[in-house]
């Protein structure tokens, strides 16, 4: 790339990171501690992607998700998933109205620019299947017609372990629709107390917007620009094609360890996330070590192991682990 078309990068991405820091300013202080948390959901806005988030119950899953939404001057709307829900309480349908004998489109709660999807798996895998189109078409259909939904358009789906009571496993064609999968786990000692003394205290700050959605935009268009350089998205063909492939990658130990690899949506999320990492730390090129730090959230629900890993208990986190230890950059 020309150097004047870096330097321009490079000072219009200058000219953004007083918002994203802002942004992660605001953020932090409502959520405690969850570093790496906090910094998946933001790279996920600005790949206008959209995250799952797994974690059991108590965690502030949907703590983040809604501080998030506020922090952003957009429209939000918090689904919660339950048995009984119906696809067209997500979707909306059309409503008879006697007085002209016609019907009107009454949208449902998914024409939102920010979605909380709470507990995504408690609901059955046909109103879980309701988000699809939603989701990878950004446009819901009902009563014969096409709606377009706003811009910008993110979805944060919340799950408990499905290993939980009363829970839905998601469909796998579902489940690649979220461009990262974000796991978080308890804080620590010290970040309990300061949980504690925040809400018991009475001290939790209120948040105002410090982003509009055509920031938002202009954001995710900006974060397409991020220059990667033909070695770097090789790398990243190769560690994906090493989840498929593994013995033609030289990871002939991982070969009956996994059922199903990812598949080319898989390394498109690794490039797109890679990008909106560069800009979070305003860099205008993508490093292979930014592709190692997004490597799990990327890879994580889209490698499933086989009957042999569950059995021997090698889990997705150690297989990615050893891909990503093992594959060079070249």
């Amino acid at each position: 790339m020309p150097r004047r078309l870096i330097e321009d990068l490079e000072r219009r991405i200058a000219s953004v990171k007083p918002d994203l820091d802002l942004l992660e300013e605001r953020f932090s202080s409502v959520v405690v501690g969850q570093d790496d948390f906090r910094i998946g959901l933001t790279t996920a806005l600005l790949c206008s992607g959209h995250v799952l988030i797994e974690g059991v119950p108590g965690l502030a899953k949907t703590l983040a998700a809604r501080t998030l939404a506020r922090c952003v001057e957009t429209s939000f709307s918090r689904l919660q998933f339950t048995p009984d829900l119906l696809p067209t309480d997500l979707t909306g349908t059309m409503v008879f109205q006697p007085e002209t004998s016609t019907f009107i489109a009454r949208k449902g709660p998914v024409f939102a620019q920010f979605i909380l999807a709470d507990e995504i798996n408690r609901a059955p895998a046909k109103v879980q299947s309701a988000l699809l189109e939603a989701m990878q078409e950004r446009q819901v259909t009902f009563g014969g017609e096409t709606h377009r939904l706003p811009e910008p358009f993110f979805v944060m789906a919340t799950q408990n372990p499905i290993e939980q009571e009363g829970t839905y496993p998601l469909p796998e064609a579902q489940v690649d629709r979220f461009l990262l999968k974000l796991k978080i786990d308890y804080p620590t000692a010290e970040e309990e107390m300061e949980i504690l003394r925040r809400v018991g205290g009475g001290s939790m700050p209120s948040i105002s917007a410090v982003m509009t959605p055509e920031r938002v935009l202009e954001l995710q268009r900006l974060s397409s620009e991020v220059v990667v350089e033909d070695a770097v998205m090789n790398y990243m063909v190769r560690l994906v094609s090493a989840t498929r492939n593994p013995r033609q990658s030289g990871l002939k130990d991982l070969e009956d360890l996994i059922s199903v690899g990812a598949s080319p949506r898989g390394t498109l999320a690794l490039l797109a996330a890679s990008r909106a990492r560069a800009l979070i730390y305003g860099q205008p090129f993508v490093t292979p070590s930014l592709v190692k730090e997004v490597g799990h959230d990327v890879l994580r629900h889209r490698i499933i192991r086989s009957f042999e890993a569950e059995a021997e208990e090698v889990g997705v986190e150690e297989i990615i682990d050893r891909i990503l230890d093992r594959i060079p950059v070249k």
